[in-house]
């Protein structure tokens, strides 16, 4: 079994939330969405979420293409989480930033064999949280 994972916001689930996981999902048999703690999301983007974390993740967890939702560490290495579940792939959004600049070279010190994966956008002027969250 191929295991992919994504890890964001999803801060008001869309369309386009919902593609980027259909496109995650073609690159494995299992999808696993790790979802943002609001601590994390504060940190990064300098606002809490207008959801709170376990109304995005029960949002996300009913999503068909999602096999597995979990939030994220609080207080430790981002990175953490990839030791934790163990994927063949990572899937990244195409507009996603925070914490993918030295993913490629953790994974490699950690002696890992982890894709990574850079999806699509779709019709990002239409679904982007930054323009539906205003």
């Amino acid at each position: 079994m191929k295991k992919v994972l994504v890890f964001g916001t999803f801060d008001g689930l869309h369309e386009g939330h919902k593609n980027f996981f259909k496109q995650a999902k073609m690159h494995g048999d299992y999808l696993v969405v790790v979802v943002g703690r609001d601590s994390t999301v504060n940190r990064v983007k300098k606002r809490f979420p207008k959801q709170n974390e376990n109304e995005r993740l029960a949002t996300v967890e009913q999503c068909e293409y999602v096999d597995f939702a979990r939030l994220g560490n609080e207080g430790v290495s981002p990175y953490l989480v990839i030791s934790e579940l163990k994927p063949d792939v990572i899937c990244l959004g195409y507009d996603q930033i925070d914490f993918t600049d030295k993913l490629a070279d953790w994974i490699k010190e950690q002696g890992l064999h982890i894709e990574i994966k850079r999806l699509n956008a779709f019709e990002p002027e239409k679904y982007h949280s930054s323009l539906l969250n205003k």
